[in-house]
């Protein structure tokens, strides 16, 4: 078995970071492995944290971003193989094993993507969740994918070094790993998905949380589309159903504030509402199977989330066509 290195980048992460090292340390693999945790100019207790646990390697550096500290830790690291995870998640016992599977059983593989799982009760966790495995879905629609987010992600080292790693244009944890995703895809390495390899994760329980982070994850990729500009129309990871829903919001909400200076305009308004809703039929059944009241809900919930996104879109377009 090839030494295997699982980076870590870590920014004030003291409420997490030991639940994962604890993970990461109990792991089934019986190969070699090492962990680096890069801890990005952290200004609570999280190296205090990391640095009990004898099995990981802390390095430290001035803050740079997530994409930079990854970038670091793949620079030192020994592993053939490197393994991201983020500081907020617990990998299960054969996540390493797993992450590692695809690699071995083809030598073609560069790129490898895990998934992610919570254990919240919290309705907007819940939904997103449902959100998530969705896309799982499609993504397995496809033998190879473009899609490799870094809380599972795993990569041949020599690929990573020769793609020279995450854009570190990318100041936050958000899209970088699109962007890196998508340079692969263009180089014509492969990637594929292993819904096996999984990570626990906390996601975000109040609705309002939730529409930030959709807001920002839908800014920043206006950026890496804008580097990927051919993957503007598809990818293995968004449905196309998410895309179309975007146009709604905003054609909705002037509708109706033309409705109340003409009811003629009501007709359109009632039209594109059931338009939308007929939109978010196929994911609200797929829902129900699972969580009944996360199904009845989803219509409203993916109107808030085209709305977050639209909104994003739109903003972020601006700062790429800035930038």
């Amino acid at each position: 078995m090839s030494m295997v290195s699982v980076i870590i980048p870590a920014f004030n992460a003291e409420k997490t970071i030991g639940r994962c090292l604890d993970a990461l340390t109990k792991q089934d693999y019986r190969g070699e492995y090492e962990i680096i945790v890069v801890d990005d100019g952290s200004t609570d207790s999280t190296p205090d944290i990391v640095s009990k646990f004898v099995k990981a390697q802390l390095i430290r550096q001035k803050n740079a971003g997530p994409a930079a500290a990854r970038n670091r830790g793949a620079s030192i690291s020994v592993g053939e193989i490197i393994l991201f995870t983020d500081a907020d998640c617990v990998p299960e016992p054969d996540w390493i094993s797993e992450m590692l599977r695809p690699f071995y059983e083809n030598s073609e593989v560069a790129g490898v993507k895990g998934a992610y799982k919570t254990k919240q009760k919290e309705i907007t966790a819940r939904f997103v969740q449902l959100e998530y495995e969705d896309k799982y879905n499609y993504m397995l629609k496809d033998k190879f994918i473009d899609f490799i987010d870094t809380y599972s992600a795993g990569f041949r080292k020599d690929v990573f070094l020769e793609m020279k790693g995450y854009d570190t244009s990318f100041p936050v944890a958000c899209a970088e790993d699109v962007e890196l995703s998508y340079r692969m895809s263009n180089k014509r390495h492969k990637m594929v998905f292993n819904p096996d390899a999984v990570v626990y994760h906390t996601h975000p329980d109040s609705l309002i949380g939730y529409l930030k982070k959709k807001y920002k994850f839908a800014y920043w990729r206006m950026l890496a589309l804008k580097k990927n500009p051919d993957k503007a129309l598809k990818d293995s990871h968004t449905p196309q159903t998410m895309k179309i829903q975007l146009l709604f919001p905003p054609l909705i909400f002037a509708s109706t504030l033309l409705a109340f200076l003409n009811s003629i305009f009501l007709f359109p308004v009632l039209l594109l509402i059931t338009v939308f809703l007929s939109t978010t039929l196929s994911f609200a059944l797929r829902a129900l199977k699972k969580d009944v009241l996360i199904g009845l809900l989803a219509p409203g919930l993916l109107f808030f989330r085209a709305s977050a996104q639209f909104l994003g879109v739109l903003s972020g377009a601006v700062f790429a066509g800035k930038k």
